[in-house]
């Protein structure tokens, strides 16, 4: 039987192709990538530099400028519908030492923020990568006793993860390299260094690189060559699982290649265009909102040489000398402006189509206030939900595999002796939609035949937002008050009884 593991970085052909004196870094390879994950950070998060890029592009003051963040608004869409409502993580019976274990890995990890946090960045990177590793939560600054090592889960930056596939096979990723950039400023310059984590199945090595810095933008380095690799190195680290402790989540991918899709790029000249046409029209209105006066000739003072004032540029006013009668009118002009709204509607209809939003999810459209149902809303989001469960997909699996991965690191690193299975979790994701409470119990009562389907006791604790203790005393107290009205009730009818009698 051949073997193609891989060893560590030195050992596998693609480590060295990477990361050798003289290559540039990122890698050649991947800086379209890494490229295209920093523009559309920066249409996410709107920075001042894309703001000046911008407005330049059409000749306006950058604080006139109107930047609408559809792509913002795009990704948050995405995140709020797959990870709003936290999943539940099911692994045996409720009170099983394996689900016992994944809750409290769940919990000590805050999983349901980082999901929440990589699918948002998922939408305009295309990429997510969770990291397993074996830590301190303060790593190291506090003594075992008072912050003990445990199986961490956490977002590792896309942009220092640098898969390396199996040859012939471009979705199969033989081994993940992180590979950071770190600055030590001294006198005068700034040094850099790479460290460079390989991970392979059962290990991890550790390299070190010198580098000297070659392009930056907007006062950020951006691009390296390697200069020297340094000596020094770790001894790799055996993991005792079979498996690399990087998982990825595309955010949609092709069946040719590992590298994932985002939601922004095909959308840039929508947004481009868009952002215009509102910044042209808010120009338009605003050089009108004050327009000139026109009026007849003879109406202002003439000056000391007997020509007549005209300071339009202050008073806002001037003479027209015409043969005819002049009118007092002001001097506007509408741009075209119902032919730029019809526009900027078709372009918003554009991208909503695009980009799989249905203009409910957005609040219009009769969004909660025309008495539809939750089923018919449902179905009017339809689009979006197609687009939400593709993406739940990738998700489900690189979770399925994460937790997996940490039972199996914690089985392998504790000193404890643990009392559980590692067990590959079943998740039930929610669908981000609110839910119709009454359609809910409607159906319910269908399907039980009028049968009662809640206690009152929960009825109490849901409504109310109490806990046990006090859904006790609010029934203590309806009973009290039944037995009080019953009374009454029973002794009115005996005395009716008697007066009849």
């Amino acid at each position: 039987m051949v073997d193609h593991g891989v060893k560590n970085q030195k050992d596998y052909k693609g480590g060295v192709a990477l990361f050798e004196v003289g290559k540039m870094y990122p890698p050649r390879e991947h800086k379209d990538r890494i490229d295209r994950y920093r523009e559309n950070a920066e249409l996410v998060r709107c920075n001042a530099d894309l703001i000046n890029r911008l407005s330049e592009e059409i000749e306006v003051e950058p604080k006139r400028y109107i930047y609408a963040n559809y792509a913002g608004l795009i990704c948050k869409k995405a995140a709020d519908l797959l990870f709003g409502d936290s999943p539940i993580y099911s692994a045996g019976e409720e009170a099983s030492a394996e689900q016992t274990a994944l809750d409290r890995i769940v919990k000590d990890n805050t999983l349901n923020t980082t999901n929440y946090e990589m699918a948002h960045g998922n939408a305009y990177r295309g990429d997510s990568f969770y990291k397993v590793k074996w830590a301190q939560e303060y790593r190291g600054i506090l003594p075992e006793s008072q912050d003990p090592y445990r199986a961490v889960i956490e977002s590792q930056n896309a942009a220092y993860v640098f898969p390396e596939t199996v040859p012939g096979n471009a979705k199969k990723v033989a081994a993940y390299h992180i590979a950071v950039p770190i600055a030590f400023p001294e006198e005068g310059r700034t040094r850099w260094e790479l460290h460079v984590e390989t991970h392979v199945p059962g290990e991890i090595t550790f390299s070190k690189f010198g580098m000297n810095a070659l392009t930056t933008r907007n006062d950020e380095v951006t691009s390296w060559t390697i200069t020297e690799e340094l000596g020094g190195d770790e001894a790799p680290l055996k993991t005792g699982v079979p498996a690399p402790l990087i998982v990825h989540v595309p955010n949609f991918s092709f069946d040719d290649s590992w590298c994932g899709l985002d939601d922004i790029s095909e959308h840039r000249a929508l947004f481009r265009e868009i952002n215009n046409r509102l910044t042209q029209i808010a120009s338009i209105l605003d050089k009108h909102a004050d327009p000139i006066l026109t009026v007849p000739s003879g109406v202002l003072e003439d000056g000391p040489d007997g020509v007549p004032q005209q300071r339009a540029a202050y008073a806002k006013v001037f003479e027209v000398v015409d043969s005819g009668s002049v009118v007092p009118q002001y001097v506007t002009w509408d741009g075209q402006l119902e032919s730029a709204f019809k526009e900027l509607d078709k372009l918003i209809d554009t991208l909503l189509t695009t980009s799989e939003l249905p203009p409910i999810a957005l609040g219009k459209e009769n969004a909660g206030t025309s008495g539809a149902t939750g089923l018919a809303v449902k179905y009017r989001m339809n689009p979006l939900l197609s687009k939400i469960a593709r993406k739940r997909q990738y998700f489900d699996k690189a979770l399925t595999e994460a937790l997996f991965i940490a039972q199996l690191l914690e089985q392998s690193q504790s000193n404890e002796t643990l009392d559980y299975t590692p067990t590959k979790p079943h998740i039930i994701f929610s669908d981000g939609l609110p839910t119709d409470d009454r359609e809910q119990a409607e159906i319910a009562q269908i399907r039980t035949g009028g049968k009662s389907t809640m206690s009152v006791r929960d009825a109490i604790k849901r409504l109310d937002g109490v806990n046990d203790e006090q859904a006790e005393q609010a029934l203590r107290r309806i009973d009290e008050d039944e037995t009080r009205v019953g009374g009454i009730a029973d002794s009115a009818s005996a005395d009716a009884v008697f007066n009849n009698g």
